[in-house]
């Protein structure tokens, strides 16, 4: 491939900026049919990060608290920890809970496993049959009681550290190491990933924390008095002084305390700052990964909502990738890019006018909620910008190989070749030091080809898999969440599925390999009949139908009925009798001729049952459009009484594959009142989802099992002319 240079215009001319496209000396990857997807888990949770461990376990964890261990010598998939059981317990309104997990890069020798979480604090929540929401936080002030009450909901995200102890993570050797302030009761942006360079620093991304909701899609800055400041990103991406919409950089002593190392974007002590900041100017940094050979950061940050530019108010919504070597600005919420800066806007009623276009080279943060550095550093460029439908010109391999286009830029990791690597999985040497991007709303994983392995340039991007279902049936992502290479140097990712807030049918964690000689690992399923009974004893037939190998090799069965890590049949389709009450994860593992092996799991429930729920919400005034009250009744059957305080109904505005929790409450019926989304408007896809949760409360140390429902509200269609 000839070198294809692509420049930002008038940029170019000063010698500022250019990407390259292309590359004269390009890679041949090898392409997506030579790789398989091997199930781990296909019920994780409502997953949200992983943890690779050096011995080949890997922990991951859902938003909701549980903390799972997949197993491969045996392929069980346990809860060894849930977070909700900690001494801090857990908050978890809107997008928070549990957010990040890391291994220590010594975990051999110390054990620390990294979470970042909420903690419950005393943050007000709802309360069955009130028709108040009283875990949201107010948004307009001018209510003494409003303003008052405001400061119920000042709380944190903390960054700690357990010991990793006989399978789980030990509360009683929590070591709380840093705490990041969070508006609470009010949507989004959180972040959370952590990783480690090489010389053994952390790092930390944290979202804006900021309410992206009435701003039309662009940038959110509105500072009036008598507003939540959660409204205006000023007063944390752009706020030299607050830890949020960063990425930061520190250095965990042996006690648990920390220091910043040199070279982040302030020196300790200088005023109006915090040290701990490498990046700024950052909306939502959801995903990242440090290269462990230069410390390269790569960056995928989140975009505004907004289809189209306006003069009036700024660009069209602008997803960014990032490759960060030194301390930088990446300019929201004032600039997408150095030459895409937004506009100064007025938000007070029967004003609402515009301004000059913010000065990217020297932005300002004028605003009341600002408490940091009036003057800003320098907006830095990123290496790849892209929007709904444009960027097609600079980056046309980003539209390619898929049928969305959403704006959900995941930085993915590099792999460090190791020739002592002699796993069957290991992904070649092509793919040292060349970082992986995926794309939430996509659905694909690129390589992003540097100039050289490790290289600080951007030179081409490649195809790699995932995006349009008929092109690959090898590897399909649904929503991919977190991808790490593993210390087999295979591909380990974790999966959402379609769907909001609840674990879904194609939520799983799985192993992607390189597929070397033909050799395919073994395709397990496995059933149980019946899955559930009210009493024991329960006789239970197990079947691997659906169990297959492409190599056609002989197979050998391994179930394991209680997932305690015993070989309990090796009969390719047993019987089993559980003569006690619970909730088993029954385990199939199967290993072919060459020693793969990969394994599928039945639940069987002895005992308590999982109640079933079922929700109508419906416009007050139908049909349903934005701005209505929606009335919602949630039926539940279940083997025990049945409790309304323990159903939570919440409210989201599902936009694209991904959506925006924007209120919750209590109970089994009452209004939801859906609020116009300026933010959205004219957006495609847009919807209002309804999600009711039940959990049941058996008692007598049986486990309580969860229900859940989902209703999706869409306006009619605008009406077309037919003249």
């Amino acid at each position: 491939m000839a070198v294809r240079a692509i420049c930002a215009g008038s940029v170019a001319a000063l010698g500022v900026f250019c990407a390259l496209a292309g590359s004269a000396h390009a890679q041949e990857f090898p392409d997506q049919s030579q790789f398989q997807k091997v199930t781990l888990n296909d019920r994780p949770g409502e997953p949200m990060s992983l943890a690779v461990l050096p011995d080949g376990r890997v922990l991951h964890s859902a938003r909701t608290g549980e903390i799972r261990l997949h197993d491969p010598r045996t392929g069980t998939n346990n809860v060894v920890t849930d977070m909700k059981q900690s001494p801090k317990g857990l908050y978890q309104h809107d997008e928070e809970g549990v957010q990040g997990m890391a291994t220590d890069p010594n975990f051999d020798e110390n054990h620390w496993v990294y979470v970042y979480y909420a903690p419950k604090l005393n943050t007000p929540s709802d309360v069955v049959g009130t028709g108040i929401n009283e875990g949201d936080a107010p948004e307009d002030l001018r209510n003494p009681e409003d303003r008052a009450r405001l400061a119920l909901f000042n709380g944190y995200n903390v960054l700690s550290r357990f010991k990793f102890s006989k399978g789980k993570l030990d509360f009683t050797t929590e070591q709380e190491i840093l705490r990041v302030n969070t508006s609470r009761g009010i949507c989004c942006h959180v972040g959370g990933k952590i990783d480690f360079d090489n010389a053994g620093n952390l790092y930390l991304s944290t979202g804006d924390d900021t309410n992206p909701f009435q701003s039309s899609g662009f940038t959110p800055i509105d500072d009036r008095e008598n507003r939540n400041p959660a409204f205006d990103a000023r007063r944390t991406s752009g706020n030299t002084n607050d830890l949020r919409g960063k990425i930061l950089r520190i250095r965990v002593r042996d006690d648990g305390t920390y220091y910043v190392p040199q070279g982040n974007l302030f020196r300790p002590g200088q005023a109006q700052t915090r040290s701990e900041i490498y990046v700024m100017g950052l909306r939502n940094p959801f995903r990242y990964s440090v290269n462990k050979v230069n410390g390269d950061i790569y960056v995928g940050d989140y975009s505004p909502d907004s289809p189209t530019a306006n003069p009036l108010r700024g660009p069209e919504g602008t997803g960014r990738w990032m490759i960060v070597r030194n301390a930088v600005n990446y300019g929201w919420p004032f600039c997408a890019t150095p030459d895409q800066p937004y506009v100064d806007y007025d938000f007070t009623p029967d004003s609402e006018q515009s301004g000059e276009p913010f000065n990217c080279n020297r932005p300002i943060n004028d605003s009341r909620n600002n408490t940091g550095l009036r003057q800003l550093p320098q907006v830095a460029w990123p290496e790849v910008w892209y929007s709904y439908n444009t960027g097609q010109d600079l980056f046309p391999e980003l539209f390619q190989h898929t049928d969305s286009n959403g704006i959900s830029p995941m930085g993915g990791p590099a792999m460090v070749f190791d020739s002592n690597i002699s796993s069957p999985f290991r992904w070649p040497k092509v793919f040292a030091g060349h970082p992986l991007f995926y794309e939430w709303s996509r659905d694909y994983a690129k390589v992003m080809q540097l100039n050289r392995p490790n290289g600080p340039q951007l030179a081409d991007i490649k195809h790699l898999f995932g995006g349009k279902v008929s092109e690959n049936p090898n590897v399909i992502l649904d929503n991919p969440m977190d991808m790490e290479f593993g210390p087999d140097n295979a591909l380990y990712v974790l999966e959402y599925g379609t769907g909001y807030f609840a674990e879904l049918p194609a939520a799983q964690l799985a192993r992607i390999d390189y597929v070397r000689n033909g050799q395919y690992t073994p395709v397990v399923r496995a059933s149980a009949t019946p899955s559930a009974g009210t009493t024991a004893p329960l006789t239970v037939q197990f079947s691997s139908a659906g169990t297959s190998d492409a190599n056609g090799d002989r197979l050998r069965y391994a179930w394991d009925f209680d997932s305690n890590g015993t070989v309990d049949s090796t009969q390719a389709n047993p019987s089993y009798t559980y003569t006690t009450r619970g909730v088993f994860e029954a385990t199939l593992r199967v290993t072919d001729q060459t020693g793969r092996s990969a394994s599928w799991q039945a639940r069987v429930i002895v005992g308590n049952q999982a109640p079933q729920v079922s929700l109508t919400a419906v416009s007050t005034t139908p049909p349903f459009n934005f701005g209505d009250t929606v009335h919602f009744k949630v039926t539940i059957t279940d083997d025990q009484p049945v409790d309304c305080s323990r159903v939570t109904v919440a409210y989201i505005l599902g936009h694209e594959t991904h959506g925006h929790p924007q209120t919750s409450t209590a109970g089994c019926e009452g209004d939801i009142s859906v609020p116009i989304d300026e933010g959205h408007a004219g957006a495609s896809n847009l919807s209002a989802v309804f999600v009711a949760q039940y959990t049941d409360n058996p008692g007598g140390g049986e486990t309580p099992l969860q229900g859940s429902a989902e209703v999706r509200l869409t306006p009619p269609a605008p009406p077309t002319n037919q003249g």
